[in-house]
């Protein structure tokens, strides 16, 4: 069953506090690397982990469940993020980019970050859901990028 609408007004993405652990996720559309008439919506989003505890707590795995408009969904799980397993200090913010590809012009993400104390106790940072949104603005620049070669 497809997703009839989407509250563009979340589109700024979100922000959730666990355990002392504060993740904020923004997403943007990439137009110049997406292709619309092939179905093809890349969007990029930066994350922010912000240690607001006492002791320092390590990044060791990741889990997304990606849905896009028709109510796909896609669960990704794997260790650290992009290749890392940060440790981060108190009053400290490990900070990064990635991307996710989506058949639709709009979908969410939301997830949990493995996180452990020094003392080897753990629990889940929650990733709160955010949508990845082509306004139709952005659609069209992508299309007029491809249909004048800027992809060469």
């Amino acid at each position: 069953m497809a997703i009839q609408s989407v509250d563009l007004d979340n589109r700024r993405g979100s922000s959730h506090t666990t355990e002392s652990v504060r993740v904020e996720a923004t997403p943007c559309f990439l137009p110049n690397h997406s292709d619309p008439d092939e179905g093809r919506y890349i969007f990029g989003y930066l994350v922010r982990v912000t240690n607001e505890g006492d002791e320092p707590v390590q990044l060791l795995g990741r889990r997304w469940i990606i849905t896009d408009a028709d109510g796909e969904s896609n669960e990704v799980q794997g260790e650290g993020v992009i290749g890392v397993q940060p440790t981060i200090e108190p009053g400290a913010t490990h900070e990064y980019t990635s991307f996710c590809p989506l058949a639709t012009e709009w979908g969410t993400m939301e997830g949990a970050y493995l996180m452990v104390r020094a003392d080897g106790s753990a629990f889940d940072a929650k990733i709160a859901r955010f949508y990845l949104v082509a306004g139709a603005d952005e659609v069209g620049q992508a299309r007029t990028e491809l249909s004048q070669d800027k992809w060469l």
